[in-house]
């Protein structure tokens, strides 16, 4: 007989790891790296998320720039809502969204570069 387990993705583990940046560390041993500004800039949900084509409603500077998490918790065994300062809280960010946008090193290899400043002097 074949066994049909498959392991299930799960955060074991959330802290902030920054200033503004919430930390989960997945079942598998992922540490993932979540923004909090972003999180909220992503929004899953119906208002700030088209649900046909996944295109974005709102616009990243509508999100104030000292966004705050006020509360998690936990949807089922396959997500987490977020309660945000700006009063938001209708967003379920299913675990294989959040793995999707983990903004770590390794997740995120490409970093844009930094502008050139020139020197007036």
């Amino acid at each position: 007989m074949v066994s049909m387990t498959t392991a299930v993705l799960e955060p074991k583990d959330m802290d902030w790891i920054g200033k503004g940046v919430l930390g989960i560390e997945w079942n598998d041993g992922h540490k993932g790296v979540y923004p909090v500004r972003y999180l909220r800039q992503h929004c899953p949900c119906a208002a700030c998320t088209d649900e046909l084509t996944g295109e974005l409603r709102i616009k990243p500077d509508d999100v104030p720039l000292l966004i705050m998490l006020q509360d998690v918790e936990p949807v089922g065994r396959y997500a987490l809502r977020f309660k945000w300062s700006d009063g938001h809280d209708t967003g379920i960010y299913s675990f294989t969204f959040l793995r999707r946008i983990c903004q770590c090193d390794i997740c995120q290899p490409v970093k844009l570069e930094q502008p050139k400043i020139k020197r007036l002097l």
